[in-house]
């Protein structure tokens, strides 16, 4: 994700924690919604919106980027995310 995509994520996040309703439409239809918010969905990507709780949470298994050398590799198994975590255990 580029740096603009992660702050329009973060709005459309915030707006679902701070909206009932909005979070409602966004969990039934993510690609409309985010559309809706100007949050554009690039053609033949199908989107799936997930909501952690404090007993569910969600691990997210991304492309291997291309350039992804073994090396690299080796180095992010000792426990280094890349690009970087998104999640609530960390940084």
């Amino acid at each position: 994700m580029s740096g603009n995509t992660d702050k329009a994520y973060g709005k459309v996040i915030a707006k679902a924690w701070a909206d009932a309703a909005f979070k409602a439409r966004l969990l039934a239809d993510p690609a409309g919604t985010l559309a809706a918010e100007g949050v554009a969905v690039p053609p033949g990507v199908r989107l799936t919106l997930v909501e952690d709780t404090d007993t569910v949470q969600t691990l997210v298994l991304p492309p291997r980027p291309a350039d992804l050398s073994d090396d690299d590799l080796a180095g992010i198994a000792g426990g280094t995310p890349w690009p970087r975590c998104m999640c609530r255990c960390g940084p």
